[in-house]
């Protein structure tokens, strides 16, 4: 089975003070240039939610040479009622994609004029059935929001409310793998049998610590699944690496030098 490979870029910002068009305009071409079997954009492609930062958001995305997009919303979506806006240039806000023995679930974590996230009870079901026998090597599943605490963030107020019932639902579905942005840190986790990996913030200058802006590239066989950290003009380094049959690890030690305290 061939390498599936999977580009994540989060919280483009677009009409945010702090957004670097150079930035993104870079990310896509390095993008185009991998040709990824799938791009995932991960939330908050907007600074507030206005139409014409959709409308920008969208022109970029359309540069994006990849028949498989998937994109959800973040929560600048939801102030100024912009998840309306989402819907007209993006669609859903949730999809579920299988691709040569990869199985993606996305869903939309935002609620409306809040920062934090919930995923819901009443989508548990729905997450687990996406999942169920699907004959999947690697099941990814993805949101805007964290599910656990990023290092270097400031006190804790807008992790996923639903958060320890959502990775029970994940572990019950076997999920291996989960991709969210929104604190523009980059991080990985591993929880029993399932990694938590976090994006960075591929376009602004909205930065903590020594965090630059970057986007993820994940790159899957049945034997090994790679997460690297890309920074759009400069090189890439690994995060994470581990073995979907048995769970074996590496992850990056210069995650924990970024956010370093004291």
């Amino acid at each position: 089975m061939s390498t599936i490979t999977i580009a994540q870029m989060s919280d483009l910002h677009c009409g945010s003070p702090h957004f670097v068009p150079s930035l993104l305009e870079r990310a896509i071409a390095e993008v185009n240039e991998i040709q990824p079997d799938v791009v995932i954009v991960s939330g908050d492609l907007t600074g507030d939610g206005f139409l014409g930062e959709f409308q920008t958001a969208r022109e970029y995305l359309d540069r994006v040479e990849c028949e498989r997009l998937i994109v959800i919303p973040g929560n600048h979506y939801s102030r100024n009622v912009g998840y309306v806006h989402f819907e007209e240039f993006f669609g859903d806000r949730s999809a579920h994609l299988m691709v040569n023995g990869v199985s993606m679930v996305a869903i939309d974590s935002t609620e409306p004029d809040l920062d934090h996230g919930t995923i819901g009870r009443g989508r548990y079901g729905w997450i687990e059935e996406c999942f169920a026998d699907d004959g999947a090597y690697l099941r990814i599943f993805v949101l805007h929001h964290h599910l656990l605490p990023v290092p270097g963030t400031g006190r804790e107020r807008n992790v996923v409310h639903d958060a320890g019932d959502a990775l029970e639902c994940l572990q019950r579905a076997d999920c291996h793998l989960v991709l969210s942005g929104h604190k523009h840190v980059p991080y990985a986790w591993r929880l029993e049998d399932l990694f938590v990996v976090n994006a960075g913030t591929v376009s602004t200058t909205r930065l903590r610590g020594k965090t630059k802006p970057c986007y993820n590239l994940i790159e899957a066989t049945p034997e090994r699944v790679t997460v690297y950290r890309k920074y759009p003009f400069h090189e890439q380094d690994a995060i994470l690496t581990f073995d979907p049959r048995t769970f074996d690890y590496e992850k990056s030690p210069t995650l924990l030098g970024e956010t370093a305290t004291g």
